[in-house]
C-alpha cells in the first residue's frame, strides 16, 4: 500500500486535483463502510438502468410484431420490480451519502476551526469575518459533502453507462460505434471546465465573503449606523458588492451554459446517425424492430445525463475549487509554533528581560527600535508614551501573540522562542481595553480563566473583583446569560468579569492593557479596586492612559515612536526639567 501510494504521489503528486483528494480523503477513514456502502449501492443503481431499454427488445419483438401477449406477460412486472428496487437502493445511498458527508464535513470543520485558532494575531489583523466564515466554514461544506455526492454521482453514471453501452453492443455493434464515438466528443469540452471558472469562482467567493462582513458589521456597527443616519450609503454599498457577486456568477454562467446547448447538438447528431442507419439494416434485416427500439431507448438514457453534463461539471468544478482552499488552510503553518526541543514554562525567579527588541508589522516600518528592559520578579512597571508609540507592540510580545524576530526577550535568560507557547501564556492572566465575553452565562465566562476551578476558588474571584453585589441582584445569578460579546452588561461590570477570570488563572505574570481608560469615573474606581487586589504578589506590566492609575507603579517608562525614552519612579521622572513624562502628566491635568 505505502509503495502504490508512493507511485502515485511520484506520477500524480503534481496535480492540485490529486493533492486535494489526497489530503481530504483521509477525513472518511473512521466512516469507511458507510462510505464504501454509499459509493457501492451506486454501482447497482446505475447497472439497473439497462432494465428497462433491455425488456423493450422481446416486448416489441414478441408483443408488438408477433402478437403473443401470454409470452411477455412477466415483462411490466419486472420492470415495476426492477424499478422499486432501484428507487430502495437510491434512498439508501442518498442517506448513507448525506450522513458520511454530514460526519466528514463536522469532522473537518472541526480541524479547520482547530487551525484557525492557532493563526496569530498578525493573521487575523490581515482578514476579515466574513472570509474567515467563507475559508473555514462553507468551503469545509462544498468539499466533503460535494465530493460524496459528486463520487455517488460518478459511480452511478458510469456503472449506467457500462451497462447501457453493453445494451447498445447486444442490439447492434455497428450503431453502438456510432453511439460511443458521439459520446467521446460530448465528453471532451468537459476537461477544460475546471480551469476555464476556477479564477473566477475563486474571485466569486471572495466578492461573497465581503457580503458576509458586511452583515457581521451591519450587527455589530448598528449604532454607529445609526447614529450617523447611515442607512443609504451603507444600502448603496450593499447593492454595489451584490451586483458585482452577480455579475461574477453570470461570468461563471457564461463559462458554463454553451455546454448543455453543445452537447444537445452533439447528442441529436448521434441520435439522428443512428435512426439513419438502423433504418438501413432494419430494412435489410439485420436489425429487428425490438433491437432497434431497444437500442434507441438504451441510447437516450445514456445521452440524457450527458446533455446535463454542463451543470455536473459546474458542482464538480466548485467542489474541486473549494476543497483546493480548504487543504490550502490545513496545509497553513502558523507563524508562531513550538520548537521541536521547546520546553515547559520555567519556575519564574528572577527576571524578564527585553534584549534590544526591534520589531515590523509591515516591512520597512519599524514599530519598536531597539528596546531593552529588566524587570524584576514582583515588580509592576507601567508604560506610558504617545499614541501609536509601540506600549501594546511591546507587551503584546511577552505572550507571544508576536514572534521575536530581533532582538530577544528572556525569563530568567531562557529566550521566549524556546518556550511551549501553551505553557507560556498558561503563566500569563491579561485584562484587555474590553474584554471580550463569549455568549453564554457570567458563570461560563469567568470559568474560562480556569475550567478546573472549584466553586470556592469561583466565588473568591467574584469577591475579590467586586462583581458580588451585582451578581446578587441578578435573578438568575451566574446563571443569567449576557448576551452576544456582553452586550447586557456595561464596561464596567464587563472588565469586572475579565478581572475575575484573571483571578481564577492565578498566572505569575500580569499584563493589564488600559484596563480602565474607557470608562466613567465611578466604574473607574470599582474596577481600579478589583485591579489593586489582582496585582499583588505578581509582576505586572501596565499600559496606563490615565496617568493617576500608574503614580503607585515601581517604575513607569515612557516609550514614544517605538523608543525607551525614559524610566523611572513617578517622583523621579517629575523630577526631569522638559522630560517627557512630566509633559505628559501635565497634559493630563494632574
Amino acid at each position: 500500500m505505502k509503495d502504490l501510494k508512493a507511485k502515485l504521489d511520484k506520477k500524480f503528486g503534481g496535480n492540485e486535483n490529486y493533492h486535494s483528494l489526497s489530503t481530504i480523503l483521509p477525513y472518511f477513514k473512521p466512516y469507511i463502510g458507510r462510505t464504501l456502502l454509499a459509493l457501492g449501492l451506486a454501482i447497482p443503481i446505475g447497472a439497473l438502468d439497462a432494465v428497462i431499454a433491455l425488456a423493450l427488445k422481446p416486448y416489441m419483438d414478441v408483443v408488438m410484431m408477433d402478437k403473443q401477449i401470454h409470452s411477455a406477460w412477466y415483462l411490466p412486472i419486472l420492470i415495476v420490480i426492477f424499478t422499486t428496487v432501484q428507487g430502495t437502493l437510491n434512498y439508501l445511498a442518498t442517506y448513507m451519502n448525506d450522513w458520511v458527508g454530514g460526519k466528514v464535513t463536522n469532522d473537518l470543520k472541526t480541524t479547520l476551526y482547530s487551525k484557525l485558532m492557532r493563526q496569530t494575531s498578525g493573521f487575523f489583523n490581515k482578514q476579515t469575518s466574513g472570509k474567515i466564515i467563507k475559508s473555514y466554514n462553507a468551503d469545509a461544506e462544498k468539499s466533503c459533502a460535494g465530493l460524496l455526492s459528486n463520487m455517488k454521482t460518478c459511480i452511478s453514471r458510469f456503472f449506467s453507462s457500462i451497462s447501457l453501452i453493453g445494451v447498445l453492443f447486444y442490439n447492434s455493434w455497428e450503431l453502438a460505434i456510432i453511439a460511443v464515438i458521439v459520446l467521446t466528443c460530448a465528453m471532451i469540452p468537459l476537461v477544460k471546465i475546471k480551469s476555464a471558472i476556477k479564477s473566477v469562482y475563486n474571485r466569486s467567493e471572495g466578492e461573497n465573503a465581503k457580503v458576509f462582513t458586511t452583515f457581521n458589521e451591519a450587527f455589530a456597527g448598528h449604532n454607529v449606523i445609526s447614529a450617523y443616519n447611515l442607512y443609504d450609503l451603507k444600502k448603496n454599498q450593499f447593492q454595489k458588492l451584490v451586483n458585482t457577486v452577480f455579475g461574477l456568477k453570470m461570468k461563471i454562467t457564461q463559462h458554463v451554459s454553451w455546454l448543455s446547448p453543445m452537447m444537445h447538438i452533439i447528442v441529436s447528431i448521434g441520435i439522428a446517425c443512428v435512426i439513419g442507419l438502423g433504418s438501413v439494416l432494419i430494412a435489410k434485416g439485420e436489425l429487428t424492430p425490438g433491437q432497434f427500439v431497444s437500442f434507441i431507448t438504451a441510447l437516450i438514457m445514456l445521452y440524457t445525463p450527458i446533455k446535463g453534463l454542463g451543470n455536473n461539471a459546474k458542482g464538480i468544478s466548485t467542489c474541486l475549487c473549494a476543497m483546493e482552499r480548504v487543504v490550502e488552510k490545513l496545509e497553513k503553518v502558523p507563524a508562531i509554533v513550538d520548537k521541536p526541543d521547546a520546553i515547559d514554562f520555567p519556575e519564574f525567579k528572577d527576571k524578564i528581560s527585553f534584549k534590544n527588541i526591534k520589531f515590523s508589522y509591515i516591512k520597512g516600518k519599524r514599530v519598536l527600535n531597539g528596546i531593552s528592559l529588566d524587570v524584576k520578579k514582583g515588580e509592576t512597571i507601567a508604560f506610558v508614551g504617545n499614541s501609536g508609540g509601540g506600549k501594546t507592540t511591546l507587551v503584546n510580545l511577552l505572550p507571544r501573540f508576536y514572534n521575536v524576530k530581533n532582538g530577544d526577550l528572556t525569563f530568567d535568560e531562557i529566550s521566549i522562542n524556546s518556550i511551549k507557547i501553551d505553557s507560556l501564556r498558561k503563566n500569563i492572566a491579561i485584562v484587555f481595553q474590553d474584554n471580550f465575553l463569549f455568549e453564554g452565562t457570567i458563570r461560563e465566562n469567568i470559568m474560562i480563566g480556569n475550567l478546573d476551578a472549584t466553586e470556592e476558588q469561583l466565588q473568591n474571584a467574584i469577591k475579590l473583583s467586586y462583581l458580588e453585589d451585582f451578581v446578587s441582584e441578578l435573578s438568575k445569578g451566574l446563571e443569567t446569560q449576557i448576551g452576544e460579546r456582553g452586550m447586557l452588561l456595561s464596561g464596567g461590570q464587563k472588565q469586572r468579569i475579565g478581572i475575575a477570570r484573571a483571578f481564577l488563572k492565578n498566572a505569575p505574570i500580569l499584563i493589564l492593557d488600559e484596563a480602565t481608560s474607557a470608562l466613567d469615573n465611578q466604574s473607574e474606581h470599582i474596577v481600579q479596586q478589583a485591579i489593586d487586589n489582582l496585582m499583588k504578589d505578581r509582576t505586572v506590566f501596565v499600559i496606563a492612559h490615565r496617568l493617576s492609575t500608574i503614580q503607585n507603579a515601581d517604575r513607569i517608562a515612557v516609550i514614544n515612536n517605538g523608543y525607551l525614552t525614559e524610566i523611572g519612579t513617578h517622583e523621579e521622572l517629575m523630577s526631569i526639567d522638559n522630560g517627557e513624562y512630566k509633559k505628559l502628566y501635565t497634559m493630563s491635568g494632574k
